[in-house]
């Protein structure tokens, strides 16, 4: 019971971070190469602070790594993460498909109240003359 509280926690951090255009963009941007956060800073209409909160949300979401060089901080994405969403994603989908399938199952069958049992007693009945 606690793992699946952690990777429900997990996913929690993961698509709460992803939530955010901002951040998505972050993710974006460093999956294509480091970028130090004052570059990142840069780039957006907020603050350096602001930008800092951002990398460090997506930080705690595995979505990015920092790592010091020198006097900056460089942030890499993290493609793994990526990957990880995108599977905890096609589980959600195929329960959703399954249910889909259920439901037109039901909506197709002409008298979705009639079990097998009833079933053959009606048509034993039918056969009475």
């Amino acid at each position: 019971m606690v793992v699946r509280q952690e990777s429900a926690d997990h996913a929690d951090r993961l698509f709460h971070a992803l939530a955010d255009a901002t951040r998505r963009e972050i993710v974006a941007l460093t999956l294509t190469g480091e970028h130090s956060v004052s570059d990142l800073a840069r780039r957006f209409p907020m603050s350096f602070a602001a930008v800092q909160k951002h990398v460090a949300v997506l930080e705690r979401a595995g979505l990015v790594a920092k790592q010091r060089q020198g006097r900056e901080q460089r942030v890499r994405g993290n493609p793994d993460a990526l990957r990880e969403a995108h599977r905890l994603l096609d589980q959600l989908a195929a329960v959703w498909r399954g249910r889909i399938d259920r439901i037109g199952a039901i909506l197709a069958d002409p008298d979705p109240g009639d079990s097998k049992e009833h079933a053959h007693d009606r048509d034993r009945r039918s056969e009475e003359p």
